[in-house]
């Protein structure tokens, strides 16, 4: 296809895109009312707790126009994440056809993998996001309230939903690493003791929250998932000596670019 011809077909899968998040955004706001429920049930959920213990809090809308900008962003983040399915293969629709056989086999098979990993780790921030707030908000000395804006309480859920999605894809970038070669079973073992401080380390950074309960349920998922994919890698590694000794190679000798010693054949 000459230049001009990727061109025209990148506009029509940018319109595309773009056309679906629309329509995603404009469902969303349709359905305000029951994603708005949706989103303060955490928050609802610990009021009563924390009027037991002399702590009034509510959510407020500042501004004379905050309540169609805090409505519009949820509208437009809703949309994006509903739309995401026809948006995302636009994307993979221009590129694919540029992909060998065996390269379209792997980006989709990730692509597959990933999507529900960071869906997984998003619904386990939903779960834990109540014990978050509870213990931010109980830091509130007595004779005090709490008011907090919808853009901050928005705001927070988003992040905490990212931070659990994005470490769930752990395993993901694990087998990426290894499936190109950067990284052994072996080596991931050596590692393992350190990786886990690592990723204790980065939960107790990435959580807002400074109860250790929050991190464990961000560290725990994580540290599962890594011996997950060390397990993943240990396999293929297997498959790869044992091809690597079909072909009559030795461990530390390069196998040939085609041929029957290829792994992909």
């Amino acid at each position: 296809m000459p230049l001009m011809g990727h061109l025209r077909e990148l506009r029509s899968r940018l319109t595309r895109a773009v056309l679906a998040i629309l329509v995603g955004t404009i469902v969303a706001w349709i359905a305000y009312e029951p994603i708005l429920d949706f989103l303060t049930e955490p928050y609802n959920d610990i009021r009563p707790l924390l009027a037991e213990r002399g702590i009034e809090t509510d959510i407020v809308i500042t501004g004379i126009g905050g309540a169609f900008q805090f409505q519009l962003k949820i509208s437009l983040v809703v949309g994006i994440l509903v739309s995401s399915p026809l948006w995302l293969w636009q994307m993979w629709a221009f590129v694919l056809p540029a992909m060998h056989r065996n390269e379209k086999r792997w980006a989709l098979l990730l692509t597959a993998a990933g999507a529900p990993l960071f869906v997984g780790g998003a619904a386990l921030a939903y779960v834990v996001l109540p014990k978050a707030m509870d213990v931010l908000i109980g830091f509130v000395p007595d004779g005090f309230g709490s008011l907090v804006t919808g853009a901050e309480y928005f705001d927070f859920i988003i992040r905490m939903m990212l931070v659990f999605g994005v470490a769930a894809e752990i395993p993901l970038i694990v087998v990426i690493l290894n499936r190109i070669g950067a990284v052994s079973a072996v080596q991931l073992a050596n590692a393992r003791p350190w990786t886990i401080i690592g990723i204790f380390v980065f939960a107790a950074i990435a959580t807002p929250t400074t109860d250790p309960l929050t991190m464990l349920f961000l560290a725990a998922p994580m540290v599962v998932l890594y011996l997950v994919s060390e397990v993943i890698a240990k396999l293929t590694d297997r498959k790869r000596r044992r091809v690597a000794a079909a072909a009559g190679l030795a461990d530390d000798e390069a196998s040939p670019i085609d041929g029957p010693a290829s792994l992909d054949e």
